[in-house]
């Protein structure tokens, strides 16, 4: 399966994608399959939608990226297994920094090595969704009371940008930016608290909770709404402090979040 993968590109240049969330080296957009590998992922969105300029870190980095885009946004199908050769030529770079990218999502939870096949997509059952909002609860309400006790109106007034990111990603019905901003905005109300474990445990619960996508396609983007706005209302709360409020909101946050 290792046979005929794209090589990689070392020069500089637009990140990779496997669904068209961000622009794909144009060699890639050329072709260069190998046989049979095109038949047996061709379920694979093929790549094609407007760029997105990044700055290139690394091959793995940008890889990494554009894998996560695609399970957010449900390209990536749960279930499914993809080996990183075939998703190597989708991203026009070999399939080293593919594996070593899946690897980093086995760490996450977000797939499963199958031996000598690839990588298969894990589904969330909705035991483990509520296991996982009931732990990111238990971690992020009581410092976001604490910090509605502490923190002056002004750095909360700061958030609101971030909460606005959010809700434009909703109203468009960006799976995947919505899960870029919905983690920013989370990230933003703890670091107030100072705690860097905090964020990298927070983080790490809050992409566990993101993928695979489960919700059907006609109830997303009235998630995303709905999300969006409680983003704006715990602002609203927290530079009331209204801790009755914050913690209501929190806690509902967790349990119908989609992010």
């Amino acid at each position: 399966m290792e046979q005929g993968a794209a090589r990689e590109r070392a020069t500089d240049g637009p990140s990779p994608s496997v669904g068209g969330a961000v622009r794909v080296p144009e060699q890639a957009v050329r072709g260069e399959h190998t046989h049979g590998e095109r038949e047996e992922h061709a379920g694979v969105p093929a790549p094609g939608a407007a760029p997105r300029q990044v700055h290139r870190h690394s091959v793995r980095d940008q890889v990494l990226d554009a894998l996560r885009t695609a399970l957010v946004g449900g390209e990536l199908a749960p279930g499914q297994v993809y080996s990183a050769p075939a998703l190597g030529e989708r991203l026009g770079v070999s399939a080293t920094p593919v594996r070593e990218a899946m690897q980093r999502l086995a760490v996450e939870g977000a797939v499963e090595v199958v031996p000598n096949r690839g990588f298969r997509v894990i589904e969330r059952t909705p035991r483990e969704l509520a296991e996982l909002a009931e732990v990111r609860a238990l971690l992020e309400v009581p410092v976001m009371l604490r910090l509605a006790r502490t923190v002056p109106s002004a750095d909360w007034a700061a958030l609101r940008p971030l909460a606005e990111a959010t809700a434009a990603a909703a109203a468009r019905g960006d799976r995947a930016h919505y899960a870029e901003t919905d983690r920013a905005f989370h990230r933003a109300v703890l670091s107030l608290a100072g705690n860097e474990q905090l964020l990298t445990v927070a983080d790490d619960l809050h992409r566990r909770s993101q993928w695979p996508l489960i919700s059907a396609p006609a109830l997303r983007h009235a998630d995303l709404v709905a999300d969006a706005a409680e983003h704006r209302a715990l602002l609203d709360a927290l530079v009331a402090r209204d801790l009755t409020v914050v913690e209501s909101l929190v806690r509902e946050h967790f349990t119908g979040s989609v992010g």
